[in-house]
């Protein structure tokens, strides 16, 4: 796998990360700390998880290694809905430019994970792209159960002009 066919699956990712931060962004702003689901994370530690993931597992990849992050994982330094989308936006940033540094090296060698087993750099895309849409699944039903529409999965107009598709490529 090279880098240039993993860059198809990111750019699709840069897509569905924009509907994300929409969906965020509907969330109530006096909701972050809410439990729609009982038994299940509250939207401020899911939207800390799936951010963290995002950022660690593609810095992971440039360094060769995973690393754990407990605290940022768990939300706790999110005091607000605006801090909320703040990390959600920042942890995408870092993620992207980790990204674009990749290369093709890095993405056949194998990643050490905290999760008991390593995997080659572009599983370790996947892994962060079926994270991100498994837990998404689950940021829609607590909009749903807020009283929350979401926005439609496939609306990229609407996203921010940097989530937006780009012109297709000519050969």
């Amino acid at each position: 796998m090279n880098k240039a066919t993993v860059g198809y699956m990111w750019e699709e990712f840069r897509l569905v990360n924009g509907i994300t931060l929409r969906a965020i962004q509907a969330l109530p702003k006096d909701k972050i700390d809410a439990h729609p689901v009982p038994g299940m994370r509250t939207p401020k530690e899911l939207v800390a998880h799936m951010a963290t993931m995002m950022r660690t597992v593609i810095d992971g990849v440039t360094k060769g290694a995973i690393k754990a992050e407990e605290d940022a994982d768990s939300g706790a330094a999110l005091k607000s809905h605006d801090d909320m989308v703040r990390y959600a936006q920042d942890c995408w940033k870092a993620a992207d430019r980790a990204f674009h540094t990749l290369t093709d090296a890095q993405l056949t060698a194998m990643v050490k994970t905290p999760w008991g087993i390593d995997f080659p750099g572009h599983v370790c895309v996947t892994i962060v792209y079926d994270e991100h849409l498994h837990h998404r699944g689950q940021f829609y039903a607590y909009l749903r159960a807020l009283g929350v529409e979401p926005p439609f999965m496939w609306d990229f107009e609407n996203s921010a002009p940097e989530f937006q598709p780009r012109a297709a490529q000519q050969a």
